[in-house]
């Protein structure tokens, strides 16, 4: 039998997966028997009302969450295949996180906050802290490297929590509403900078978002409704 190309196999691929939540007795169908592919480079957009499944779903495609029924699979691993450790490891060299609520860690300076990721991953302290500035300095943050959580407004907690997720240099950056707490003007300089990763290094992004911005740049369109798929377009760029 021939061997598949590499490059022919889905960076992300979901099959007939759904979500199933218990609300006292209640179950609720956070999703519904859906099917997509996201591809290495996509830059992606998951658009919907709030309650719609957007978030559910980046939690399940970054293995923070484990579907009801169905397959995910990242880069031809089955992720129901892989041990708890395995997950972990995955999470740690892959996929980069950017959550609504920022998830810093409250006693680290902005700086070690981007570098803790770095950290685990056994990254030298000099390239760490290169790193870091680096993205500290591409989010807007140069001369806050030092300032912890509770010093900065939550949106500069937004751009720290952006910083580490592109400072890791992950194949795939799962992003939840990132520029949810950020003024227009940020938020466009934000979009380039994933925009020039996504185009020099080939990140994978998909977005949760009800950003129009993030539309207008995304390259496709994913549009959820009561967890089910309505809509999956490529979309003109602006």
């Amino acid at each position: 039998m021939d061997r598949i190309p590499a490059d022919s196999i889905p960076l992300v691929r979901i099959e007939r997966m759904s979500k199933v939540y218990q609300q006292g007795t209640v179950p609720v169908n956070a999703l519904a028997d859906i099917t997509l592919q996201f591809r290495k480079g996509e830059f992606t957009a998951l658009v919907g009302p709030s309650g719609s499944g957007k978030t559910t779903l980046l939690n399940l495609i970054g293995a923070l969450d484990t579907p009801t029924s169905g397959v995910i699979a990242l880069g031809g691993e089955n992720l129901a295949s892989l041990s708890r450790a395995a997950l972990a490891e995955l999470r740690l060299k892959k996929i980069g996180f950017i959550f609504q609520d920022y998830n810093l860690l409250p006693v680290l300076s902005a700086l070690e906050n981007v570098e803790y990721v770095l950290l685990l991953q056994g990254i030298s302290a000099g390239e760490r802290r290169r790193r870091a500035v680096v993205a500290l300095q591409q989010v807007g943050l140069e001369g806050y490297e030092q300032r912890r959580p509770s010093q900065l407004s939550g949106g500069q907690q937004q751009r720290v929590a952006i910083a580490r997720a592109i400072a890791a240099e992950p194949l795939l950056v799962l992003a939840d509403e990132p520029t949810a707490n950020l003024d227009s003007d940020t938020g466009a300089a934000l979009i380039d900078t994933m925009l020039e990763l996504n185009r020099i290094k080939g990140t994978t992004f998909i977005f949760s978002t009800h950003d129009e911005m993030i539309m207008r740049h995304a390259a496709r369109l994913v549009r959820l409704k009561d967890g089910n798929v309505i809509e999956d377009t490529a979309h003109a760029i602006s």
